[in-house]
C-alpha cells in the first residue's frame, strides 16, 4: 500500500470512529431526553434539528465556504434526513431501547446493503459471515431488553432505518461533507418546526430536555454527521452498512463510563462478537483476495 493510500485509510477509519462514537452518543441523549420524558418527541425533533442547522451555518460561515458555492446535497436528503430524526424520536415512545435498536439496524443493514449488491458489489463469503455474526452479537447484547414489538412503533423505527440509510448512501457523492450536511439540516429544519406547531397542544419542555436535544443536535448529529458524510467517501455501501452495527456496544460503554451501569457478562460477550464480526466484515475480503493461490495456465 502506497503512501497516500495509507494516510487515505487511516483518515477514513478515524472519520468512521467519530461518526460511531457520536451516533452512540445520539443514541444516549435520546435515552436520557425521551426514555426520562424530559421532552416530548416532537420538540425534541425541531431542538435537535435546528440546534444543528444552526451550528453548522456558524461553521460555514467562519471557514469561508458560504463564498461563491452552492450549498451540497438537496431535498431528498433533507427529507431522509427529517423522516429519520421525527420517525426515531416517535417509536422510542412505545418500543423499550433493545427492541427499537434492532429493528433500526435490520432496516439499515436491509437498506444499505440491498443498494450495494443494485450497484454491483457483491458482498464477499467473509462479509456475509462476518456481518450475520456481528448481528447475532447484537441479538445477543439486547435480548434482556426486548419484547414483543407494538406495530406503530416497528412501522416508525423501520422507515427511521430506511430513511437513514438512504440519507447515508447518498453522502457518498454530496461533495463538501460540511456544506452537504449544513444544507440537510437546514432545509429538514422547517419541517420539525412545523410538526411541533402541529402539536403545540403536546408540548413538554424541560430546562435539562431542551440541554440534552441541543447537546444531541449541534454535537452528536451537526458535527457527527459531517464525519460521516466525510467518512462515506472511503468506505463501500456494504462496509458502511456493517460498520455501524458496533454503535450499540459503544452506546452500552459510554453507558458505562457515564450513567453509572453495570459491566456485565453479557456486555463483555456480545461486545467481542459484535466488534469481531464488524473486523471480519472489513478486512476479511481483502485477506481472502491477497493471499488467494494463483492459478496457473497450464
Amino acid at each position: 500500500m502506497k503512501l497516500g493510500d495509507q494516510k487515505g485509510a487511516l483518515g477514513t477509519a478515524s472519520l468512521t470512529a467519530l461518526a460511531l462514537v457520536a451516533f452512540a452518543a445520539n443514541s444516549l441523549l435520546c435515552r436520557l431526553a425521551l426514555g426520562e420524558a424530559q421532552v416530548d418527541a416532537a420538540s425534541y425533533t425541531s431542538l435537535r434539528l435546528v440546534s444543528g442547522a444552526a451550528t453548522l451555518w456558524v461553521i460555514v460561515t467562519l471557514s469561508g465556504r458560504s463564498k461563491g458555492q452552492k450549498y451540497a446535497g438537496g431535498w431528498v436528503s433533507a427529507a431522509m434526513l427529517f423522516l429519520y430524526a421525527v420517525s426515531f424520536s416517535y417509536a422510542y415512545l412505545t418500543l423499550d431501547a433493545g427492541t427499537g435498536a434492532l429493528i433500526l439496524f435490520g432496516a439499515v443493514q436491509a437498506t444499505m446493503i440491498l443498494a450495494g449488491i443494485l450497484e454491483g458489489h457483491r458482498p464477499h463469503a467473509l462479509e456475509w459471515i462476518g456481518m450475520i455474526g456481528a448481528f447475532c452479537g447484537l441479538v445477543y447484547l439486547l435480548s434482556p431488553g426486548l419484547s414483543a414489538p407494538a406495530p406503530v412503533g416497528s412501522m416508525l423505527m423501520a422507515v427511521a432505518g430506511i430513511a437513514w440509510g438512504i440519507y447515508s448512501l447518498r453522502g457518498r457523492n454530496a461533495g463538501d461533507p460540511v456544506l452537504a450536511t449544513a444544507a440537510a439540516f437546514a432545509r429538514a429544519a422547517p419541517f420539525a418546526l412545523i410538526a411541533s406547531l402541529a402539536l403545540i397542544a403536546h408540548i413538554e419542555i424541560s430546562v435539562r430536555g431542551a440541554w440534552l436535544a441541543v447537546a444531541s443536535g449541534a454535537l452528536a448529529s451537526g458535527l457527527g454527521y459531517v464525519a460521516w458524510y466525510a467518512a462515506l467517501k472511503g468506505l463501500t455501501t456494504t462496509r458502511a452498512a456493517i460498520v455501524q452495527l458496533s454503535v450499540p456496544v459503544i452506546a452500552a460503554i459510554g453507558g458505562v463510563l457515564f450513567l453509572s451501569e453495570a459491566i456485565t457478562y453479557r456486555l463483555v460477550l456480545s461486545g467481542s462478537v459484535i466488534l469481531g464480526g464488524v473486523a471480519l466484515a472489513i478486512w476479511g475480503r481483502d485477506y481472502a483476495l491477497r493471499f488467494r493461490p494463483e492459478t496457473s495456465g497450464g
